[in-house]
C-alpha cells in the first residue's frame, strides 16, 4: 500500500492492519551517462512497494533528499544543508510515528546515506520516540546473494555498474540508455593511496571522478528481473521479521527506564 494513494479512512485501517511503514531513501545524483538521476529513488521505492504486496506494509513516498555532497559538481544533483537534511528526515519519521506507526523500516537505495542513517539510528537513544527504527543491513538473503554472485560478471564497482544497471533494466527499462554507456568500465583511481588509514569526504571523488563505478555493460534485463525478485523476497521477509519483533521495543523501554532512574 502506498501512503499517498490511500484515503484518510483506509490509511487509518492500514496502520492498524500492518503496523509497519517503509520509508524508501534515495537521492538525486548523476549515474554515469546511461541511468537517470533518480535511479536510487526508483529502485528503493519500487522494491519497497513490491515487497509490501507480499508482506503488507504502508510505503511512504520516495524520500529524494539524502547525503550526496560528493556529487554536487555534476548537473542535476540536489543537495540539502546538513543540519536541515537531518532535521527534515527526523521530522518525516516523527510524522510517520504521529500517524500511528510503531515500527519504521528505512530502506536505503543510496550508499552515501549509510553514515547518515547510522548516525540517525544512534541518535534514537538521545530521546525516546513512540516508534522504533529498523534498518536492513543487506539487500539479499544468503541464497539470493550467492545466486547474484553467480550471475554477476563484473566483480567490482557499485555505482551505475552491473548491479544498479540490472535493477533499473528490471524495473524501469525505458529509462535506461545503454547506448550511452562509457566505452570503458570505471575502476577506482586510487588517488588517495598516499594517505593510508585515512577517511576523508573526498575519497569517492578521488576514486570515481565521473560518478561511475563498475561495468554497466554486463547488465541485461533478464539479470535485472531476477535481481528484482531476489531483492523483493528479502525485503518482504525482513518486514515480516520487523512485525514479529518484540526484542528491540523491550530493550528500548528498558534502556530509557534506566536512563530516567539516573536522576532519582
Amino acid at each position: 500500500m502506498q501512503w499517498e494513494r490511500l484515503t484518510a479512512t483506509s490509511f487509518k485501517q492500514a496502520v492498524q492492519d500492518t503496523g509497519v511503514c517503509v520509508l524508501p531513501l534515495g537521492v538525486i545524483e548523476k549515474h554515469s551517462e546511461h541511468l537517470p538521476l533518480g535511479t536510487d529513488c526508483f529502485i528503493s521505492h519500487r522494491i519497497s512497494c513490491l515487497a509490501a504486496e507480499q508482506e503488507p506494509a504502508v510505503v511512504y513516498p520516495s524520500f529524494f533528499f539524502g547525503q550526496i555532497y560528493e556529487a554536487s559538481c555534476f548537473p542535476g544533483t540536489v543537495t540539502i544543508r546538513p543540519q536541515l537534511l537531518f532535521d527534515l528526515l527526523v521530522e518525516v519519521l516523527d510524522n510517520i510515528g504521529r500517524n500511528g506507526f510503531k515500527k519504521i523500516v528505512l530502506y536505503n537505495g543510496h550508499g552515501g546515506n549509510n553514515h547518515l542513517i547510522g548516525f540517525l539510528a544512534q541518535c534514537s537513544l538521545w530521546q525516546q520516540k513512540p516508534y522504533e527504527l529498523y534498518i536492513p543491513m543487506r539487500r539479499l538473503t544468503d541464497e539470493g546473494q550467492q545466486e547474484w554472485d553467480a550471475m554477476a560478471e563484473a566483480p567490482y564497482g557499485g555505482h551505475a555498474g552491473e548491479y544498479e544497471t540490472a535493477l533499473m533494466l528490471g524495473l524501469c527499462p525505458d529509462l535506461v540508455k545503454m547506448e550511452r554507456l562509457p566505452e570503458q568500465p570505471a575502476r577506482p583511481r586510487g588517488r588517495l593511496k598516499d594517505t593510508p588509514d585515512t577517511y576523508n569526504g573526498i575519497w569517492w571523488y578521488g576514486d570515481y571522478p565521473e560518478h561511475y563505478a563498475g561495468d554497466g555493460s554486463k547488465a541485461n534485463e533478464s539479470k535485472g528481473q531476477r535481481l528484482v525478485t531476489l531483492s523483493v523476497e528479502y525485503l518482504a521477509q525482513y518486514i515480516g521479521m520487523v512485525k514479529a519483533d518484540t526484542v528491540i521495543p523491550a530493550l528500548t523501554e528498558e534502556f530509557f527506564e534506566r536512563a530516567r532512574r539516573i536522576s532519582e
